[in-house]
């Protein structure tokens, strides 16, 4: 085999290239040296919040009501990573609450699959957020943070909000009785 030496001009040449490539490939891939990945970052990409406390992480939270003063329903899903069972006490305005089971190594959804976890307040108007206090039993973690509140503009929200509980009715039943019609031949 032959091997021939490379004379300066083709050594100048080459370094050239090498420098030419690699300054393209910089300018190609510098926008995402530049700016921040969005997918990198953790965010909330819908309409609820997020937030963890302790084994317990809260995602997609909602409270659906039709108003400030009105009963209002919070909808979500809990993810308890611990190996024992949970339950979230959730503490709205007004000093309305509501306790929600999770067990270990699990998850409950708040939706039409679980009991309706119901603030007797609301707290704020739809189209706000307010402010829950959650804690986790059985240790002394709680933590603050911000739901939007929504009604049923959004049809898919509109089976969330709750239904009126029932009033009482009279103990006594009332009952039709015919009354007898009298006919007349000619």
């Amino acid at each position: 085999m032959r091997f021939t030496a490379m004379n300066r001009g083709r050594r100048g040449k080459l370094a050239m290239a090498t420098a030419a490539l690699g300054i393209g490939l910089l300018s190609v891939t510098g926008c995402g040296y530049i700016n921040p990945q969005q997918t990198s970052e953790q965010y909330s990409p819908s309409d609820g919040t997020s937030t963890e406390i302790g084994a317990l992480r809260l995602r997609n939270m909602i409270v659906i009501s039709q108003g400030e003063d009105k009963p209002g329903r919070v909808v979500g899903a809990v993810y308890n990573s611990s190996s024992n069972d949970v339950k979230l006490t959730i503490k709205g305005a007004g000093g309305s609450q509501v306790q929600v089971p999770v067990k270990k190594n699990s998850y409950t959804l708040l939706n039409d699959s679980t009991d309706e976890a119901i603030l007797s307040t609301a707290g704020a108007m739809p189209g706000s957020v307010v402010e829950v206090t959650i804690t986790e039993d059985g240790t002394n973690q709680s933590a603050q943070f911000k739901v939007p509140v929504m009604d049923g503009t959004i049809a898919d929200y509109k089976q969330y909000l709750p239904t009126p509980s029932p009033t009482a009715s009279p103990s006594g039943t009332a009952t039709a009785t015919p009354t007898p019609s009298t006919t007349t031949t000619p």
